[in-house]
């Protein structure tokens, strides 16, 4: 299982959901036949553009509540951190939705105004 994580701004559009997406698959050698599902937190549930991105690649979104500081993040961000509690949206979302023994195939990658974070469900790599 691939869960792609998205940390965003506020009103971003769903070509940049797709765009992040499409980057970080990319960075890895995948595409997005790769992908399980999309993953936010519910700081981001909000977000209609996470869920049009979506529908658009056929694929649910889990929306990962509590989400908080976690050892297993490559990337800290004290903005997100002040944000929504968590060192980086992106990762965290992913990780959790990824399951208990997920891990990150590498720190979230940002385009524009979008985070996106691969983990894969698990032990490490």
């Amino acid at each position: 299982m691939i869960v792609a994580g998205i940390g965003c701004r506020k009103g971003v559009d769903t070509a940049g959901i797709l765009a992040a997406v499409d980057a970080a698959l990319g960075n890895h050698d995948l595409d997005r036949s790769s992908l399980s599902a999309l993953a936010t937190t519910a700081f981001k549930r909000d977000e209609p553009a996470i869920f049009a991105a979506a529908r658009e690649l056929g694929l649910e979104v889990i929306v990962v509540e509590g989400v908080g500081v976690d050892e297993n993040t490559l990337t800290h961000s004290d903005i997100s951190r002040a944000a929504a509690g968590s060192p980086s949206v992106s990762e965290s979302a992913a990780l959790a939705a990824a399951g208990k023994d997920a891990h990150l195939l590498g720190p979230r990658l940002i385009t524009g105004a979008v985070t996106c974070a691969l983990a894969v469900s698990g032990g490490p790599a």
